[in-house]
This record gives C-alpha cells, structure tokens and sequence, in this order.
C-alpha cells in the first residue's frame, strides 16, 4: 500500500518534515517514491504541489492522519 506521509529532517530541536509519497513498510527516513512538499512548524510554513498530490490521491495513496490534519489548513 501506498501512503503520503511525513519524514524527518532538520537539526535536533529544529525539526522539519518532508511530504512524501512511500511504500508502508519503508522506514520513516527510508526509500521513498516521490517529494511532494514540505513542512516547517517552527516556522508554520506549509507548501506541497497540489497536482502531485490529486495524482497520487486518484492512484490510490492513502495520506496518514497528520498529513491529513496538514492538508485541511
């Protein structure tokens, strides 16, 4: 199954997610199929190609609850 959900980056304490489009059972920082946008919450910044995701969303891809909660905002 696919998902689009969030991957780690950033310094300790400093934290910044990438939205990403990967296999369920990759690892959270592993192989992942395709970047789709990113999230900074310390800054609340928020950006993610909306044509990728429509597409990856009409294939099938399933978005984990916290992407969800992102996406509505």
């Amino acid at each position: 199954m696919v998902k689009i959900r969030l991957t780690r980056t950033g310094k300790k304490h400093h934290a910044s997610y990438r939205i990403i489009v990967a296999d369920s059972v990759s690892k959270r920082d592993g192989k992942y199929i395709e970047k789709i946008g990113y999230y900074e919450p310390i800054l609340k910044k928020l950006e993610f190609d909306k044509e990728k995701l429509q597409n990856w969303l009409s294939r099938g891809a399933q978005p984990t609850d916290i992407v969800k909660k992102l996406l509505k905002i």
